[in-house]
């Protein structure tokens, strides 16, 4: 009987997928099971791992049924004592599963927690942070992280002033590392499929603490996370973009209400046609890729917006 099940969703990620196995596999003692749930991925990334990892045990759905969704049917059926969700771009170094296990087994108070993430050897990225509500949303989405050094409150979304060296009850643990004890997950219950990707995680962390566990991180163990470091705007999908805002507003109306939902939406509209005036000076006088993406990227969520269309790439 595994103690540890590793969940690990899965889409078009195979060579990152088989580095993620090959470190579970080299340094992982605990008693565990590796769960890959692959989102009908199309680069044979199930295959991969059915061949190459014959211990792991694959799903391959025939359709693409998001972060929560799949995870649910990771967690349905893993037999595990705890449940550990993992990105598929993360490194597992040092037997950072077992000393997370081992930290957990003895915190009988805790129902999820993570471990410090790096991005590369000399930088620890900013993972977990406090709850999603809606002024913490607009506080990002009006650039306020930038500010956050002359203005310190400004930084409360992603707990600015704290660099992630310290053990800290937090919010939110942040989904590429999520170890929870069975029985907080039985108590809260699975992933709600509502979000296809974002903010379930803070949907799930919200409904632990609920229930009075604490959600904690706790520095004794590290993961690499290979995709950690800042994308540039160039290579974000107006898709994502999109659905970020779509899970928010999501997650504002099921916890904070209509209002909320409605007050999120307005500040994402305002937001966007901001950032399209200023993009559209900017392109006359100093055109860039960057500025493009910046335009393609308001211009996606406009039409969400205002018109009910999802962008497909």
């Amino acid at each position: 009987m595994p103690l540890v099940s590793i969940i690990i969703v899965n889409w078009n990620t195979r060579d990152l997928l088989r580095n993620c196995l090959k470190s579970i596999e080299q340094q992982t003692d605990w008693p565990h099971e590796v769960i890959v749930i692959d989102n009908c991925s199309a680069d044979q990334s199930a295959e991969m791992a059915g061949i190459e990892f014959p211990q792991v045990q694959v799903v391959a759905n025939t359709g693409n049924r998001g972060f929560a969704a799949a995870n649910n049917q990771g967690i349905a059926i893993s037999k595990g004592q705890y449940v550990l969700l993992l990105n598929p771009d993360t490194i597992i170094l040092d037997h950072a599963i077992d000393k997370m296990a081992a930290w957990l087994a003895e915190h009988k108070d805790v129902g999820c927690v993570g471990c410090q993430v790096l991005e590369d050897a000399n930088t620890i990225q900013q993972t977990c942070f406090a709850d999603p509500t809606p002024l913490n949303q607009i506080i990002i989405e009006a650039g306020g992280l930038k500010l956050a050094r002359h203005l310190k409150f400004l930084g409360r979304p992603w707990y600015c002033e704290w660099d992630r060296r310290s053990t800290k009850d937090v919010d939110v643990v942040s989904g590429m590392f999520m170890l929870m004890p069975r029985k907080a997950i039985d108590e809260a219950g699975e992933l709600d499929e509502a979000f296809f990707v974002y903010a379930e995680e803070a949907d799930l962390c919200r409904r632990i603490r609920a229930l009075g566990w604490r959600c904690v991180f706790v520095p004794i163990a590290q993961i690499l996370h290979l995709d950690g470091g800042s994308k540039s705007t160039a290579q974000i999908r107006s898709r994502m973009h999109v659905q970020m805002h779509k899970s928010h507003m999501i997650y504002a109306g099921k916890h904070h209400g209509r209002p909320a939902h409605i007050l999120l939406r307005c500040s994402y509209v305002m937001s966007s046609l901001a950032r399209l005036a200023v993009g559209r000076v900017c392109g006359v006088f100093a055109p860039s890729p960057e500025n493009m993406a910046r335009n393609r990227l308001s211009l996606a969520a406009l039409r969400f917006h205002l018109c009910g269309e999802e962008p497909k790439s």
